[in-house]
């Protein structure tokens, strides 16, 4: 009878199966969206590169500060590097040891392998190492990349997704000249600390850690990522222990589970940031006192509070919190109806009309244009909305054809290029980047200047000389940068969060 209640237990285990939230050396994350391809030199979607970004390395990575991520880099698959005096001539000496899955040693000619498909593939992810002109093996572990000029970001660029190291060995799946994409759409081949081993569409991803990595062992055993496309079921799974961490929980269920004493709610500042363009060529609007005034009509905190639930931090100045080159003393606009009203009548420009308009591209703007309007309306400005599909908004911008508008830009690698130089340089007006028509000499100086340097310090030096005219200036109206909200089991410690890395995970460190 006993032998026979033993293997009555025995069974019941077996099929009950593994409690895969629970087990210490499993990490299990519920996301909002499925895997595209798992091609580094093809996706330029975040969804894939949560899968993608383990498995690989680059020659830098993202430095993490005290526990937490940074928009610097520091050294990868790279060991050292330096740059010729005029920025055009970048030598990298490789870190001997590196292996892929084969054994395969990643080394100066993998490397050029990795970039050269990336290029030759000429899809999304190229675009981030596009700078390159040419590359040299010097000897085994040594490469040169030659520039076509010098560019000050090309360093941070290297962190992105379009600058993974693939193993030059994946040629042996190439088909018809694809360069091996058909089977890297399905399958991982690097040199990271974890290996996709399965993939079942519509469910989930399974990630193994290298026990041998060459740089240490991850803490877990395995990541499972389940595809759970409805924000109720992914808090649900979370609630229940299913899960450890969900991503993409939408604002309103949040509260509920802040009140759970299993689960833990943190909140970053992401690097999106929604704003508003003033159209400094307008007539109406070329004199900065009247750009002052806009800037000091809006209830900053207000929008943050009712309209964002929270979610959101207030902009200071054009380079968000997060990003290096951030300047947290930097002057910053608040409400301030008295003053706003004193600046329209220094200027002239009382009783002013002015239109806003915005797409339908995100819901919170229909809220946030109706209460800039109830703004306005106390400083005693008129302002018309106008509503209109996102392709004719974005013509229109292109044209210059418009007064005030509501826009968002997120950065595609971390460098305050992306926002300095796109924003403020009078060549990039229109979509490119300069969205407000904004043209000052000093600061075209400045940011240009800033954008050829290799040493980050002179960078920051002159993007902040550049960021106290702009303020002052006043060519746009910095909203704020919405937040990144990760609920996730209370006995998950060393998770990570990186603003260039939007919905991927530190597997490697994070541990239960």
């Amino acid at each position: 009878m006993k032998k026979l209640w033993l293997s009555l237990c025995i069974f019941l285990l077996l099929i009950a199966g593994p409690a895969v939230a629970e087990d210490k050396t499993t990490l299990v994350v519920g996301v909002s969206s499925d895997i595209h391809t798992l091609d580094p030199g093809v996706s330029s979607d975040n969804y894939d590169w949560r899968q993608i970004y383990p498995c690989y390395d680059r020659l830098v990575k993202y430095k993490v500060v005290n526990g937490e991520g940074s928009t610097e880099v520091e050294p990868q698959a790279a060991e050292s590097w330096t740059v010729s005096d005029d920025g055009t001539v970048w030598t990298f000496t490789i870190r001997q040891g590196i292996t892929f899955n084969d054994g395969t040693p990643l080394d100066a000619e993998a490397v050029k392998f990795a970039f050269n498909r990336t290029l030759t593939i000429g899809k999304g992810p190229a675009d981030n190492i596009g700078a390159i002109e040419s590359m040299t093996v010097i000897d085994p572990y040594t490469l040169e990349i030659k520039l076509k000029n010098a560019y000050g970001p090309f360093l941070q660029t290297l962190a992105t997704d379009g600058a993974s190291i693939v193993n030059p060995n994946v040629m042996q799946h190439e088909k018809d000249g694809d360069l091996a994409q058909a089977w890297l759409a399905e399958n991982t081949d690097g040199s990271g600390p974890f290996t996709l081993t399965e993939w079942t569409r519509g469910q989930r991803a399974v990630l193994e850690a290298k026990p041998d990595y060459w740089g240490g062992a991850p803490n877990i055993d395995t990541a499972i990522v389940r595809f759970m496309s409805e924000s109720a079921d992914r808090r649900m799974a979370l609630e229940r222990g299913d899960i450890d961490i969900a991503e993409n929980i939408l604002v309103d269920q949040i509260p509920a589970l802040e009140k759970n004493p299993d689960i833990v709610v943190k909140r970053f500042p992401s690097q999106l940031v929604e704003y508003v363009y003033i159209n400094c060529q307008k007539p109406a609007l070329s004199d900065k006192r009247v750009r002052q005034a806009l800037n000091y009509a809006i209830d900053y905190q207000g929008i943050i509070d009712y309209v964002l639930q929270g979610n959101g931090v207030q902009m200071r100045g054009p380079i968000p919190k997060g990003m290096w080159g951030h300047k947290e003393d930097l002057f910053q606009y608040s409400l301030n109806v008295a003053k706003a009203k004193e600046l329209l009548k220094e200027a002239g420009a009382e009783g002013l009309s002015l239109t806003l308009i915005y797409s339908d591209r995100r819901a919170a703007w229909e809220q946030i244009a109706t209460v800039m309007q109830s703004n306005f309306r106390d400083i005693g400005v008129e302002l018309n909305l106008e509503l209109m599909a996102n392709p004719t908004l974005r013509d229109r911008v292109d044209k210059g054809d418009f007064e005030l508008c509501l826009g968002a830009w997120s950065p595609d690698f971390a460098d305050p290029y992306m926002f300095m130089n796109f924003w403020f340089e009078s060549d990039k007006w229109g979509l490119p980047g300069n969205r407000s028509f904004y043209k000052n000499e000093e600061v075209d100086t400045l940011v240009k200047k800033a954008a050829v340097l290799s040493d980050q310090a002179e960078r920051v030096k002159l993007y902040n000389e550049a960021q106290e005219i702009i303020m002052e200036d006043a060519p746009y109206i910095f909203l704020y940068q919405v937040q990144t909200i990760v609920p996730m089991r209370k006995n998950v410690t060393g998770y990570v969060y990186n603003p260039m890395l939007e919905s991927m995970y530190n597997f490697e460190t994070i541990a239960k």
